[in-house]
């Protein structure tokens, strides 16, 4: 038998955004399409600068008459501020929730047909249990009030596990999360695959940073991908440069043990999936089974 098992995540915390404009305030705000927003469906998202470089993502679950956000905990404040100087006049209301609501990653069971359909939403005891929007083998998630985390847990038969449990399963999977992976105002949308991972939407109007973002779409302009990456030796610092005879072919971003994830140049996998220098360490990219083979003329098996 499969123990099934969930990890509470400290490092997010839960905004709330109400009122009677705030499903067409977060629609010009973000870059995913927030019509889709229902109580049955999630979604993910960013927020990006202007220019089209990353600056926060977010779950987005639609719950009594608000929708939550599960956002980065260190800088949900600053979130918080951007969100109201874009406010102006509209009849929005913003809140902390993070003090009252935990956020806990419930890791995948044994097979994905045992789960929800994929992107569902359902309520839990005055919260909600999420199937991960970005992919169903990363299990679900549920927004909790912090004092029904245990109880809850425990009566669906979960075991509570250390959150490095629940960043092993990321890493594995090759999903970028911040504040390494996804870096403040350097990160691109495509370059981190949140086109695959369900967080841009290329047909809803527009929202702040969709320029760039649509012509790096339309134009083949992505020459980076972030990409799983087993370690053999020290784990390289994030920024650490990947070499490949003698010229740089990317940088390590997160990392815990013997897995992690890189940005890579895609050219340098034209011929395979090479070995990289990360200073004292060797790293062997990975191509993930959700990512489609993206590289012309690749011999990625």
């Amino acid at each position: 038998m499969i123990e099934r098992w969930f990890a509470r995540l400290p490092d997010r915390g839960v905004l709330s955004v109400g009122g009677a404009d705030a499903r067409p305030f977060l629609q010009g705000l973000l870059s995913n399409d927030v019509d889709r927003l229902s109580p049955e469906r999630p979604l993910y998202a960013a927020l990006l600068t202007p220019q089209g470089k990353y600056l926060f993502d977010l779950f987005l679950v639609e719950r009594d008459a608000a929708i939550w956000l599960d956002v980065e905990a260190a800088r949900r404040a600053e979130l918080l501020q951007r969100l109201a100087m874009y406010r102006l006049r509209a009849k929005v209301t913003l809140a902390d929730l993070s003090a009252e609501l935990a956020v806990v990653a419930i890791g995948p069971p044994g097979s994905p047909s045992d789960l929800a359909a994929p992107a569902s939403c359902e309520p839990l005891d005055g919260g909600a249990l999420l199937v991960d929007p970005r992919l169903t083998a990363l299990g679900q998630r549920a927004i909790l009030p912090r004092d029904a985390v245990t109880a809850n847990m425990a009566g669906r038969g979960l075991v509570e596990a250390d959150p490095a449990r629940y960043e092993r399963l990321r890493l594995e999977l090759g999903v970028p999360a911040p504040p390494y992976d996804l870096v403040v105002q350097r990160s691109l949308l495509l370059e981190s695959n949140f086109e695959e991972l369900h967080g841009v939407s290329f047909t809803k109007g527009c929202y702040v940073g969709q320029e760039l973002t649509a012509r790096t779409k339309h134009r083949a302009l992505v020459r980076k991908r972030l990409l799983p990456v087993r370690i053999e030796g020290p784990l390289p610092a994030p920024g650490t440069p990947l070499v490949l005879d003698g010229r740089e072919a990317g940088e390590m971003r997160s990392g815990q043990g013997d897995r992690g994830i890189a940005l890579i140049r895609l050219e340098v996998l034209r011929d395979g999936l090479p070995s990289l220098i990360a200073g004292e360490s060797r790293v062997s990219p990975e191509w993930p089974s959700w990512l489609p083979r993206l590289v012309p003329d690749a011999a990625i098996p």
